[in-house]
């Protein structure tokens, strides 16, 4: 008796999306068990427009409450969708926190972390002694001023490539802590002149180590840590030669630029 053909495995199609979304009602952006998260949603989304689609594959892991405007998603599809098709199906089943504003083709399996030049976040802190509604869920509201220069003098310690070990949450227990920051500024913002900007780009960042920069350079801008503070925990290695970790909600994740070889997995691609 002759062995029934198998079914033909249909073709993957590669999709690399870029999402933007207000990180404040998820658990972070990977999936949980225990919680909203943002790749859950997203997942959710795809297998509405393409049940058989592969699961996603996120550049960086956001933690709860952290924003982003330039996150990339990489999945697999077995449908093929042009960009502009996919970011109107996927935005239509997204809730409003969630937004897919590219989309471009790739490569099947194509993972994007292996593939990152540089990322950059930016952290807001809003100087107001009373609630700002409209800029509350985005900035870390201080309730004193702060002093740029300073801020942005101890900053410029920590560009070029460091070891970050004093610099991560007690639940990064990485061995290797080496990272490079290309670029940090810290300067007012141009809609308005009470929200302090500290922009950083890096190779590479451990867990909770923009927030706790974020955090010691409010210490420093109130007079509170001494401006040499970084220089110290360089030497140190201990965290608590550093401020507090920043709340999650003044972190955006802003972009993330790809090496030539991830770039050359999608050319000819369009967003919609």
């Amino acid at each position: 008796m002759t062995a029934p053909e198998a079914a033909p495995t249909a073709a993957l199609h590669g999709v690399l999306l870029t999402l933007s979304y207000d990180g404040a009602p998820f658990c972070g952006y990977a999936k949980q068990t225990n919680g909203r998260t943002v790749a859950g949603e997203l997942e959710g989304a795809i297998q509405t427009v393409d049940p058989r689609a592969s699961s996603t594959r996120g550049v960086s892991r956001t933690d709860s409450g952290v924003h982003a405007r330039g996150q990339l998603v990489a999945f697999d599809s077995t449908r093929d969708i042009d960009s502009r098709g996919w970011v109107l199906a996927l935005n239509q089943e997204l809730p409003q926190e969630i937004a897919v504003v590219r989309a471009a083709r790739t490569e099947p399996s194509f993972e994007p972390r292996r593939c990152v030049l540089q990322k950059t976040y930016t952290y807001r802190l809003l100087e107001s002694r009373t609630r700002e509604p409209l800029l509350d869920r985005l900035a870390w509201r201080v309730p004193y001023r702060l002093n740029q220069l300073a801020m942005q003098t101890a900053a410029a310690e920590l560009q070029g490539e460091h070891d970050f070990r004093a610099f991560r949450g007690a639940a990064d227990q990485r061995e290797e802590t080496v990272r490079h920051i290309f670029r940090i500024d810290v300067t007012p913002a141009t809609h308005d002149p009470r929200v302090t900007e500290l922009t950083v780009t890096g190779n590479k960042f451990l867990y909770n180590m923009l927030r706790i920069i974020a955090g010691t350079l409010v210490d420093i801008g109130r007079g509170h840590r001494k401006p040499d503070a970084f220089t110290r925990a360089f030497a140190s290695g201990l965290r608590k030669d550093l401020g507090v970790t920043a709340p999650p909600h003044g972190l955006v994740l802003e972009s993330v630029e790809l090496t030539t070889a991830g770039t050359n997995a999608w050319p000819s691609a369009t967003g919609a």
